[in-house]
């Protein structure tokens, strides 16, 4: 029997391999979230770089926030790296939400961005 990890590993290469299908040359917009944080970066596969990066680490994000591990936390992140992104010319990326439901901090991160002016 396949242990969590090995489950886990093997939805995000399942959900990873339709994005590149998909992605038409469109950087990736990909999210990770642990249990106290929330992570987004725009990478640009064929060049194998970051383009944007935003976190909840980041002192000029988490200032105003209680915790980084809800909603409002992940608005924020989605809010900052959808300005950054529009800053550095990137308009249309594609999403990638790892091995993650596209449900709660996901979603709302994903929508914040959409609102910040990247559309995928």
């Amino acid at each position: 029997m396949p242990s969590i990890k090995e489950l886990f590993a093997r939805r995000q290469i399942r959900v990873r391999s339709r994005i590149r299908r998909k992605s038409k040359d469109r950087p990736r917009l990909s999210v990770f979230r642990s249990s106290q944080n929330i992570h987004a970066q725009i990478i640009d596969d064929a060049k194998g770089v970051t383009l944007v990066a935003a976190s909840t680490l980041e002192k000029d994000i988490r200032t105003g926030l209680k915790t980084g591990a809800n909603i409002e936390a992940a608005k924020a992140v989605g809010k900052a790296l959808a300005e950054r992104a529009v800053a550095a010319g990137v308009k249309s990326v594609v999403f990638d939400r790892g091995a993650y439901m596209f449900h709660g901090r996901v979603k709302a991160l994903a929508d914040a961005a959409r609102e910040g002016g990247l559309s995928f």
